[in-house]
């Protein structure tokens, strides 16, 4: 008989990409209010994998990978992906986006962004939101899918991803032993996050 248990709570990492790289600390800041303390970030990548956001974000465009501090319970992405469309949406211009920020989270087993598109691989979780199974972890690595989006298969991507990995790990050996909160609970002492630049 299959036992049911709760899920391991889970590493929030937020992918950014935008034009304009002086709009990443108040956006950082934005998401930080909402999720906690930055815990990680990974360097500047270029995203020039495909032209599909030129026309609306302009070019060359950079992302980034926020990583937050705080674990949250795996059923608030649909939550979070709606708190990053309201930021994304607060810095149009001309109706045009100047950020997208594409939520998600890290599980030592996977790593799943949220989206509003469905597809044949994506599972729905309510708040009109897909969970999109983007790498598996399989000796020693994050595996690319048939699907993988081709910035988080580069290399140098995945290899972040590791390192975030092995914070989350140790994360999960020092956490409290209490029931987990959910995204924008905490009332800690917590730094605020660091500016980026």
């Amino acid at each position: 008989m299959s036992v049911l248990k709760p899920p391991s709570p889970a590493k929030p990492v937020v992918g950014i990409f935008l034009k304009d790289r002086a709009l990443l600390p108040p956006v950082a800041r934005e998401l930080s209010g909402a999720l906690g303390p930055i815990d990680m970030a990974s360097p500047w990548f270029p995203f020039g994998f495909t032209a599909y956001y030129e026309k609306e974000m302009g070019a060359p465009l950079f992302r980034r990978l926020l990583v937050f501090k705080r674990l949250i319970a795996q059923d608030a992405l649909g939550e979070i992906k709606h708190t990053a469309v309201a930021i994304e949406q607060s810095y149009l211009h001309e109706n045009k986006r100047r950020v997208n920020i594409d939520p998600g989270y890290l599980l030592l087993e996977r790593f799943v962004l949220a989206t509003g598109k469905n597809f044949a691989h994506r599972i729905y979780i309510g708040h009109n939101v897909y969970a999109d199974l983007t790498l598996t972890f399989s000796a020693g690595a994050y595996q690319t899918l048939p699907w993988t989006y081709p910035d988080y298969a580069s290399n140098a991507m995945r290899e972040f991803l590791l390192q975030v990995r092995r914070k989350y790990s140790m994360d999960l050996k020092h956490r409290d032993s209490g029931p987990h909160r959910r995204m924008g609970t905490d009332t800690g002492n917590e730094t605020p996050s660091e500016e980026f630049s």
